[in-house]
């Protein structure tokens, strides 16, 4: 139970935060934001706040900010279409009622002569007695379809209508929110679980290892091994590492003596970026930790570059095949690993949160149809070409790019299956 409220609320964390990204820049644009949405499918909950519904579906495998010009807008009212209309003390349209008008007596009917409800904000059309009535439309106005109403949006309001950099930041601010998301992860666990000291002073012994059987000791300050002094923490780490299986003589400081303890590392297999299995040694010590609240700040944005980085460099292994489709893992995987990482203590699960977190917005990020890597490749080349990509293009390579994306979720999803349960 504890892993699967733990996957609940790791990925719900990460969907939020980065719908929310999206949703605050478009917002702070003027752009209309119809729904943020977790999940996909049918609705689970919602309800409406400042224009916006807010929702939560059925599939959580993703979420959406669904933005007022991206989707074909509203229902198409033609002239010599009969609508409702309710003003307010103003005389401004604040309802257009489209169908069961009987459930508005209230309501004025009209068979409508001219509509505008993207620029002018304008209905005109002739009532039961053929007198002509003309009417502005409120900007918020709302249309009622089968009991439904839906805000209408002007054209200041919807996506299209902002400059290039308003919506290269809508758009970018999601993959931006999950790494900042990452910082305040990385400082939460370093807060939690401290930081290494600097100096090479053990914290802690493991038991059953090698370090135990020698004879090491919690607060022993290791001052040199094989003869060559060290510092830090990181150079006995690296110099105990390439002894796999090897007697190595470490210099211990310990209540003011120094004594020699000789000790054989353990090996254990791992794998480098380059898909190479490599064995190094490892003793069975943790270093003693600090708390400090600049030192985990500085942790939080440090760790979460260095992730970037190795991220990035991962992808380009996957480019020249050094990494192949098998290595990924998909939705069944990462809830599984997710779920281990939970089991191991809230510190290992704070980490893998930012990881997952960085890689979220790296993904998006990748110039890939449907991604948000994709519109910002678009809203580039409007800005090379001067004007916007003909939209029916564009939402035809977004469509072809998200049955792609799906597949290759179908793919590594079958992945995980065989590897899991096979």
């Amino acid at each position: 139970m504890t892993s699967v409220i733990s996957i609940v609320v790791v990925f719900g964390a990460l969907i939020f935060f980065h719908e929310l990204g999206h949703l605050i820049l478009a917002k702070r644009a003027g752009i209309l934001c119809r729904e943020f949405a977790i999940g996909f499918g049918p609705k689970l909950f919602s309800f409406v706040r400042n224009e916006t519904v807010y929702t939560i579906r059925l599939l959580p495998l993703g979420g959406f900010v669904r933005m007022a010009g991206e989707d074909p807008e509203l229902i198409d009212i033609k002239t010599g279409h009969d609508v409702a209309v309710i003003t307010n003390r103003e005389g401004q349209v604040e309802k257009l009622i489209i169908n069961n008008k009987k459930d508005f007596p209230e309501a004025k009917t009209i068979n409508v002569s001219k509509i505008d409800l993207v620029h002018k904000l304008v209905i005109e059309g002739y009532d039961h007695e053929d007198q002509l009535l003309s009417f502005d439309v409120h900007p918020q106005a709302k249309m009622v379809y089968n009991g439904k109403e839906t805000q209408i949006a002007p054209w200041d309001r919807q996506f299209g209508s902002k400059t290039v950099g308003q919506r290269a930041l809508a758009i970018f601010a999601g993959p931006l929110a999950n790494f900042l998301l990452a910082v305040v992860l990385l400082f939460a666990f370093a807060l939690y679980n401290g930081l290494p000291g600097e100096e090479a002073l053990i914290g802690e012994v493991i038991p059953d290892s090698a370090a135990l059987e020698a004879g090491l000791q919690d607060g022993d300050l290791v001052t040199a091994i094989n003869g060559e002094s060290i510092q830090r923490w990181t150079d006995f780490q690296r110099i105990i590492s390439s002894y796999p299986e090897q007697e190595v003589n470490l210099t211990i400081s310990r209540d003011g003596q120094q004594i020699e303890v000789p000790v054989t590392p353990m090996s254990r297999e791992t794998q480098t970026l380059e898909g190479e299995v490599v064995y190094e040694g490892f003793i069975g010590v943790a270093p003693a930790t600090e708390r400090s609240f600049l030192a985990a700040i500085q942790y939080g944005f440090v760790r979460t570059y260095e992730i970037i980085a190795l991220l990035f460099q991962a992808l380009g292994m996957l480019v020249t095949g050094t990494f192949t489709i098998d290595d990924l893992a998909g939705p069944v995987g990462i809830f599984q690993i997710t779920g281990q990482a939970a089991e191991q203590g809230l510190a290992v699960l704070l980490q893998f949160a930012a990881f997952l977190s960085i890689n979220l917005g790296i993904m998006n990020l990748l110039p890939i149809p449907a991604l948000d890597g994709g519109r910002l490749i678009f809203i580039g080349l409007e800005a090379l070409r001067g004007k916007p990509i003909d939209p029916q293009k564009e939402s035809l390579v977004h469509f072809v790019g998200f049955a792609l994306l799906m597949l290759l979720i179908l793919v590594v999803t079958w992945n995980d299956i065989q590897r899991i349960f096979f």
